[in-house]
């Protein structure tokens, strides 16, 4: 497969993208894309350069993983911009940020290090050794397939422990999850500014401390998130009446909130319908306005009663509507989707790199090979990216996954290739059949 053959904005893109790499150089950023696109089985590094036709001249490409995974940020920001300009979204755009290990193997893999297993899975195995990205999504919705994530922009997290190992060259320094996850939400505010847009962001429980959301309210940021059950929320202060007094005025109500007893009240539970998962819902809630130390001042509170339950949210903008904000909690699944596809189709995890810098670069590849393959299908119809008529046991009205989206892409440069080859040739149609079914097959 040549370069050639890839879709005209792919093209264009990692045009724009070599322009800020070193000229020596630039061109390796394609032909890695075009490798991991087209490699199959164990999505090694040496399986990319394979697919990509690389011969005597691979060890350079290594190197440059490593030149990739220092610069990764702003050419992560280039290609937010070029998805802003081809889908050209309205209103404010939504980004979630979650964390995700990959496993990995060998005692000289720098960077990794003996992690919480969120899946264990039937073995009951807590933990695993590898690496954690803290990864950054932008949540997009489709017209016909609903929620899709793009992500973005990754960063590694290396315990404090395991940072001493590292070699001084590699000039790594220990931050924690929040740490990492400020960077990537300020990462996010300063691109999407300049194109005169608003930030959402939507983040597990576990984000929903003191350091991200100080972060996220500096670069005006709309945080939603899981609310714990045993937060200390407070009421809202009522300005004083008559002459006001000397001093800054509270911030802090002198009520305590409890949401345990707030949810055990039958009373003041309203019916609400949101549109979550592809579909609109009916809804128990309750929301009022508190105020939380760790988001600075007021927030908007939404209990939400479930059959196993209930459950907390909270948004940082108090003037979001309820049902937008019961939607946009829903729609942080798309990140867990995200790491699914990047993980059982793209491959993540599996390059077989020791440097840490090169990680990251693979991680980077992998993560954008993913968003251009969404950003191709985004406006082809069904028919165009799967057809499950040899299926007839799978569900013909399933939306494309992942998988048939970079499929279709493979099947149609391949188709390009060969009718690029066979032109001012007359073949006969038992050899274009054969073909067809060659290219379906390899595809």
């Amino acid at each position: 497969m040549d370069l050639p053959f890839l879709p005209r904005f792919w093209q264009d893109l990692l045009a724009s993208m070599a322009c800020f790499l070193h000229q020596r150089h630039a061109g390796r950023l394609a032909v890695l894309l075009l490798g991991a696109l087209f490699a199959n089985g164990r999505r090694t590094v040496t399986r990319w350069l394979r697919a990509a036709h690389v011969g005597r001249g691979f060890a350079a490409y290594y190197y440059f993983l490593a030149a990739l995974g220092r610069h990764a940020d702003f050419l992560a920001g280039l290609l937010l911009r070029q998805a802003l300009d081809r889908l050209a979204p309205d209103g404010p755009l939504l980004f979630a940020i979650d964390d995700s290990p990959t496993q990995r193997y060998g005692p000289h893999v720098q960077g990794a290090g003996l992690h919480h297993n969120p899946t264990p899975g039937p073995t009951d195995q807590k933990f695993l050794y590898g690496h954690v990205w803290v990864c950054l999504a932008w949540i997009v919705r489709h017209p016909l397939w609903g929620t899709l994530g793009l992500p973005l922009l990754g960063l590694l997290y290396v315990r404090r422990k395991d940072v001493p190992r590292l070699p001084p060259r590699a000039g790594w320094s220990f931050h924690t999850k929040l740490e990492l996850a400020a960077d990537l939400v300020t990462w996010a505010a300063r691109w999407v500014r300049t194109a005169g847009k608003s930030v959402r962001v939507v983040v597990d429980g576990f984000y929903a401390k003191r350091p991200f959301l100080k972060a996220a309210a500096a670069a005006e940021v709309t945080v939603v998130s899981r609310l714990r059950r045993d937060a200390g929320l407070r009421t809202v202060p009522v300005p004083p009446r008559g002459r006001r007094r000397r001093g800054r005025p509270p911030r802090y109500g002198p009520g305590r909130i409890s949401l345990a007893k707030r949810a055990g009240h039958q009373r003041g539970w309203l019916t609400v319908q949101a549109r979550q998962y592809g579909e609109v819902r009916v809804k128990r809630i309750k929301t009022f306005v508190a105020t939380w130390p760790p988001a600075g001042g007021r927030i908007r509170v939404v209990m939400v009663r479930e059959e196993h339950g209930w459950l907390a949210l909270f948004s940082t903008d108090v003037s979001l509507a309820v049902e937008e904000i019961l939607s946009l909690a829903a729609d942080r699944f798309s990140i867990e989707q995200d790491f699914h596809d990047l993980k059982e189709v793209e491959g993540l995890g599996q390059q077989q790199l020791r440097n840490i810098w090169a990680n990251v670069g693979a991680f980077h590849v992998s993560a954008w090979v993913h968003t251009l393959v969404e950003l191709w299908a985004w406006d082809r119809p069904r028919e165009a990216l799967c057809d499950r008529s040899a299926s007839p046991w799978d569900d013909a009205e399933r939306r494309p996954s992942h998988a048939d989206r970079r499929k279709a892409l493979q099947r149609q440069c391949l188709s390009q290739e060969f009718q690029h080859l066979a032109a001012g040739q007359t073949l006969t149609a038992e050899i274009q059949q054969f073909v067809g079914r060659v290219i379906n097959h390899a595809a």
